[in-house]
Parts: structure tokens; sequence; C-alpha cells
């Protein structure tokens, strides 16, 4: 694992390197940290230096969705704050990356001054496999694994951030790995945030369908670019019975794949 300096700083980097500010996201940090750490793997492979500023906190996503700006501007506020001072800011999840991107100057409309700053921030902001691609054109990584995987495309990493061929590239190079895609890869699985528990029955149909995809594809492992979705995911794969393994796709990139699964204990 990285090794960080009081600063949040990886510093085996060199200076010149490009200095990214890398975003954990509440769902890693809480639930599933080794995907933070392959995230900073695959970055300091591609020649970043990385920094984990210890004061982030939620992006402010739950507040936004749910109709409450006023918090959502103040925690984005703060995340502009700790942010700015980057070369770039990676997350581990479209949806976080979105909601910086996308919904931060909106929420500024009003406001000149910080519309500014949150412009200027959402223009270096981006989802960790677009980033690898799109910004650093990485082709090749350090992750084997000998079977098949197929990946599901999260709502706001695929619509509104246009992610789809970029972490299908990153997976080609994966020595072994044999992608199987779905019937149905792009419809959602029913999480949504606050969705799932306003519209539970909605949620646990559109689920179904999409472990049922999923199973149909013959795959020993299902990835995908959001914590929201893969624990939506491998809670039913599991009530199902299947052995289908569910991981973020950093994990596989970045060849650590020694934590057990995603709602696995062994």
């Amino acid at each position: 694992m990285p090794k960080f300096d009081r600063e949040g700083i990886v510093p085996a980097m060199s200076e010149r390197a490009p200095h990214v500010g890398f975003f954990v996201t509440c769902l890693v940090d809480l639930m599933r940290p080794s995907v933070g750490f392959a995230a900073i793997k695959l970055m300091e492979d591609a020649g970043c230096r990385v920094s984990v500023p210890r004061a982030q906190t939620c992006c402010g996503q739950p507040a936004y969705n749910s109709g409450d700006r006023a918090d959502a501007a103040d925690i984005a506020k703060r995340v502009i704050a700790e942010f700015e001072g980057f070369d770039y800011v990676v997350l581990p999840s479209g949806s976080c990356a979105g909601m910086i991107r996308k919904h931060y100057p909106e929420l500024f409309a009003a406001d000149p001054k910080w519309q500014k700053r949150a412009e200027e921030l959402s223009a270096k902001t981006f989802e960790l496999t677009a980033f690898l691609v799109d910004v650093l054109g990485v082709a090749n990584v350090a992750g084997t694994y000998g079977g098949t995987a197929t990946y599901h495309d999260s709502c706001s990493g695929l619509r509104e951030l246009g992610i789809k061929a970029q972490p299908r590239a990153l997976l080609a190079g994966v020595d072994g790995l044999a992608l199987v895609e779905a019937e149905k890869s792009e419809v959602c699985c029913g999480f949504g945030g606050s969705f799932c528990v306003k519209y539970p029955d909605i949620s646990g149909a559109m689920v179904d369908a999409k472990a049922d995809d999923i199973m149909a594809t013959g795959a020993d492992m299902v990835l995908a670019g959001d914590m929201g979705c893969l624990l939506n995911i491998a809670g039913r794969l599991s009530a199902k019975g299947s052995a289908i393994e569910v991981r973020h796709v950093a994990e596989v990139l970045a060849g650590i794949g020694d934590c057990p699964a995603i709602s696995r204990r062994d």
C-alpha cells in the first residue's frame, strides 16, 4: 500500500509529475478502501504525484439529489477550497465525479465568484478510468486475471460523463482477462442513491433483472466503476446464490485482488 507523508502526499513521485488530488468518496472510504489504494497505484504507475487531502468529506450529492441545495452548496464550497490547488482531481466514481463536473457550477448560478471557482474545478475533475485513458493515455496496466468478466455501465458515468470505452480499453490490457458483454450492460441496476430506499419494489425489480442479465453472460466476475452499483449488485447476486465475484474495476486493473470480493468474507 502507498505510504503518505503528513500532507497525504505520496512522496516517491517527481515534483514535475502531474499533481493529482484524489477524492476518495464516502463509499470507498467506509466500505471498500482497497479501491482507493488500487486507484492510487494506477495513477502512480502512470507517473502522477498523488495527494489525499485529509479534510475532504462528501461531495454533497445526497443533499443535492434530495433537493437541499443550500447544504449541497456549503459542502461544495469546502470541496472546492480543498481541491482547487491541484493539477487534476480524480475520483473512482462516476456519480461523484459527475456531481463535481456537472452540478457544482449549477449550484452557484447566482454567485459569479463561486461559480467561476466551481467551473475551474469542474474542468480538471475526472473519473478514474477517463483520467487514465483520456488525459494520461494509459494503455498498459499491471493487473492479471485468468477468467471472464463482464462490465456494468453506471448511469452517472455513462450518461453524464460519457464513460463506456475507457474502462473497456484498460481491461483489454489485463493479461488473461476475457471480457464478455452483458446484453443490457447500460441498463440501471436500480440503486440510484435514495431511490432504492424511496421505491424499494421498483428498485428490487431492477436489480433482479440486472443480476439475471449478469448471470446470463456466464462470466466469473462483474466489474463497475461505482461502489453504489457494486454493493447493490453484489447483494442481489449473493441472495440468488450466485458465485460471480463483484469488484471495482480499479482493483483488477491495478492487480490488487488479494482481498475478498464485495459481499464475500473469504
